[in-house]
């Protein structure tokens, strides 16, 4: 093989590979039913929290970005705290995950002093997990069924605004896919529209 015959071969090598890491970034397998991408990520306190450590519960991921007035809503009268606290007796973890470029752990840990947040908020800074799971809003709301796989995805409820007023009657998409999780049935609702502020990434 002459040199420039291997410059070629090497070149499209790169392409392939290339691609194939943007989709793999893209996460094209993420999907109802499927396998929820694990994770290793840093709490508040500097602990280091995977997916994985939680296998055989349900866990809940919900994107936060405490800046964001949506987010605001649903801890002003703390109804997100509330919400955890029900489900966490049924084998249900809740993680906040902040892919705010700005975002620090000695930010998330004031913020979590602040609204009261008694599980973990993690940082990831570099955007590389928001993305992997298409998160493009704050709360955008996943849920991780017993056996790993994604159960749901959407929004929180079906009320697309910023007012703690309008909580009380919004459908609660969350708390009734964990309902019927816990109470051993399929999710009713699966995927929904996510609403709220733009996932601040970096650059």
């Amino acid at each position: 093989m002459t040199k420039w015959m291997f410059a070629v071969v090497a070149m499209a090598g790169l392409v392939l590979g290339g691609s194939s890491l943007l989709r793999a970034g893209q996460s094209g397998e993420l999907a109802i039913g499927k396998p929820a991408p694990d994770f290793s990520l840093q709490d508040q306190d500097g602990k280091t929290v995977s997916l994985s450590d939680y296998k055989g519960k349900i866990v809940v991921l919900e994107w936060f970005n405490d800046e964001c007035p949506f987010v605001v809503k649903f801890y002003k009268d703390g109804h997100m705290n509330q919400w955890a606290e029900k489900f966490a007796g049924q084998d249900v973890v809740w993680l906040a995950v902040d892919s705010s470029n700005f975002t620090t752990n000695e930010q998330n840990k004031e913020i979590a002093g602040k609204w009261n947040i008694k599980r973990p908020i993690l940082n990831d800074s570099d955007g590389k997990l928001g993305k992997i799971y298409q998160s493009k809003n704050t709360p955008t709301m996943y849920i991780v069924d017993k056996q790993g796989n994604l159960a749901y995805w959407g929004g929180i409820d079906d009320k697309p605004s910023p007012e703690s007023s309008d909580i009380a009657g919004a459908k609660k998409y969350v708390a009734q896919a964990l309902t019927e999780l816990t109470s051993g049935k399929p999710v009713s609702e699966s995927k929904t529209k996510p609403y709220g502020c733009s996932v601040k990434y970096a650059k």
